[in-house]
């Protein structure tokens, strides 16, 4: 019985985008909200760690245990960690709503910040780099440092999401070893029935809730005989229904280590390679032992990360 239960949890959720939105999926003025909140106190921790030079949060470990990750990460591993960011100290209630909050770390061996920086800022190369998680890629304008983009997001676990988002995106140069980048979607709207005749956009804010808003803030900093990247991102998206919990929860737990993972490993290798065919020299990709070998890794800290 256990197993039919099971299943029957699995077909419907798979079945999500073929009905109309569940109830409580419309992103209501209180979670959007609560959310803004979570974001202000997440910048604010932000920048108090910059106050404190702790340019990457694992800054803010002991010795013992960031040297212990530096040590992975100058092996090719991937350190990915959960946060979750308090307000004076107290958890940020979030209406209808779920935080996704993640921060991950990486190093590229003999690369130099002004080139990771044109692999990021290659906003119309960003379907070949991050693919399949990312569809299509358009550089909508550029001024100065600022730039609108556009993107087709696309994941396929249980179910198949596939999301147009546009992003406003701010590149600052920090130092002259190390540089910062803050991007935040201003539409994501979910897209039904891809693929076929009658594909369309839901209403934004009037659909499954798979993802309503998403902050994405990347830190690199040149040292080492390479560059370290950083990504942290935060995410919000419905509340789902406490019998699916079981299944969520487990989800909530390797899609975002694994698109987390993938994106700065697609990262290093989209500086390597090009780095490779700039200087005429063996690509990259024929070196497997730094690419396929670079696993995750997450480590138990998931607790707390506010003022």
């Amino acid at each position: 019985m256990r197993q039919i239960t099971a299943l029957l949890l699995v077909v419907w959720t798979a079945a999500g985008p073929l009905v109309p939105p569940a109830e409580g999926s419309e992103l209501k003025a209180a979670t959007l909200a609560a959310f803004d909140r979570y974001i202000r106190a997440t910048e604010a921790r932000m920048e108090d760690d910059l106050r404190e030079g702790h340019f990457f949060f694992v800054d803010r470990l002991p010795d013992n245990r960031r040297h212990s990750i530096d040590a992975q990460l100058l092996q090719g591993m991937v350190d990915i960690q959960r946060l979750h960011t308090l307000e004076e100290g107290r958890t940020i209630l979030i209406p209808n709503g779920m935080i996704h909050h993640w921060v991950g770390v990486i190093f590229i061996p003999n690369a130099k910040l002004p080139q990771v920086r044109a692999i990021l800022e290659d906003y119309d190369e960003h379907e070949k780099f991050y693919k399949p998680d990312i569809r299509r890629s358009k550089l909508l304008d550029r001024n100065g440092n600022e730039s609108k983009t556009y993107l087709q997001l696309y994941k396929k676990s249980l179910v198949t999401v596939v999301l147009n988002a546009n992003f406003d995106i701010t590149d600052t140069q920090v130092t002259s070893t190390r540089a910062q980048t803050k991007s935040y979607s201003t539409r994501i709207a979910e897209v039904v029935n891809q693929g076929k005749p009658d594909e369309h956009e839901l209403p934004v804010g009037m659909d499954h809730g798979y993802m309503w808003r998403l902050y994405t803030y990347w830190r690199i900093e040149e040292k080492n005989g390479g560059v370290y990247l950083q990504v942290e991102v935060v995410a919000l998206t419905r509340k789902f229904p406490p019998i699916l919990g079981w299944l969520i929860n487990t989800l909530v737990e390797n899609i975002p280590k694994s698109t987390i993972s993938a994106l700065l490993i697609d990262t290093r290798k989209a500086v390597i390679e090009r780095n490779a065919l700039t200087a005429g020299s063996v690509p990259y990709s024929h070196r497997p032992a730094l690419l396929a070998g670079s696993s995750a890794v997450e480590h138990s800290h998931i607790g707390p990360c506010g003022t």
